[in-house]
């Protein structure tokens, strides 16, 4: 896949559709690399006339590498929050936000639709914030805004997260499972064959548990960004499941109660997850949002 150089650092991306097609493009979530936007889908949206950009996070996959910045302390950072102090961060969401501008000018684009999953939702609400000039739509999948106010994850889900990092091919694969299995969504069936290959190829493109440390800490240190979206005026979709265990409901719903006429989708039986056969909802949500711009 091809590298972009893009904010000071390198970062590997694919593109699907026709560069003259407005370009949309694809953040995914919390250690998460781009080829769990599955290559199906980001065809298929591209079929609805965009130009979909899926690409690697800092600190996984093709792109660059934080490791000489070292590794937080996570329950130290959780610790700052829950106390309302500041966390001490490698990097915050913003720099995340820049990486996917960034993108956009290596790719020479002038404005998007942003779409992000998870984390990548909570990056695209950034990029929205503080770039508004460079995106023509905003969708927040499975996302948040921060709110310390809001529930938690559930025990089971905060488990599995805070659980060891694997340290070879065959533990990550199994983690992935473990993961998929608490967090995914109880409606619809667990693909165990789909979620070994993902983790296998995840794994075989490059395996940094360290960057995904680096990344929740970045999420911890970014604070709230629920009176900054009250400022957003652009035409937004918040979609999010309603048995998702890992970022529970509310979380969806103060996305969109935060962001001025912002359209919502509550799916029931979706967990922290996206399964196939929510793919034409999704994608018809999505296309019906980017044809309003």
């Amino acid at each position: 896949m091809p590298i972009a150089r893009a904010n000071g650092l390198d970062i590997e991306y694919e593109a699907f559709g026709t560069p003259r097609d407005p370009a949309l493009l694809l953040i995914m979530g919390l250690g998460a690399q781009m080829i769990l936007w599955d290559e199906a889908f980001c065809a298929q949206l591209a079929g609805r006339g965009h130009y979909v950009v899926r690409f690697d996070n800092r600190d996984v996959g093709g792109s660059t590498k934080f490791d000489d910045r070292g590794v937080p302390n996570v329950l130290s950072a959780m610790t700052a929050v829950l106390s309302g102090g500041t966390v001490d961060a490698p990097y915050t969401l913003s720099d995340m936000a820049a990486d996917s501008v960034g993108l956009l000018d290596a790719l020479g684009i002038d404005r998007a639709h942003v779409v992000g999953a998870s984390m990548g939702g909570m990056i695209a609400q950034t990029v929205a914030i503080e770039h508004p000039a460079r995106v023509r739509t905003l969708t927040s999948i499975m996302s948040t805004t921060g709110n310390r106010a809001l529930p938690p994850a559930k025990p089971e889900a905060m488990n599995v997260l805070l659980a060891p990092q694997p340290t070879d091919r065959a533990e990550s694969i199994e983690r992935a499972v473990t993961v998929f299995r608490t967090i995914g969504s109880p409606g619809f069936p667990f693909d165990e064959a789909y979620v070994r290959e993902r983790a296998t190829r995840a794994y075989d493109r490059g395996f940094s548990p360290d960057g995904t440390v680096r990344q929740l800490v970045a999420i911890l240190a970014s604070g709230s960004r629920t009176e900054a979206l009250r400022a957003v005026r652009l035409p937004a979709l918040v979609i999010h499941g309603a048995d998702d265990p890992l970022v529970p409901l509310e979380g969806g719903i103060d996305t969109a109660d935060a962001i001025p006429g912002a359209q919502r989708l509550i799916i029931d039986g979706m967990g922290h997850d996206l399964p196939r056969a929510l793919w034409p909802r999704l994608i018809d949500a999505i296309s019906q949002l980017t044809a309003r711009a």
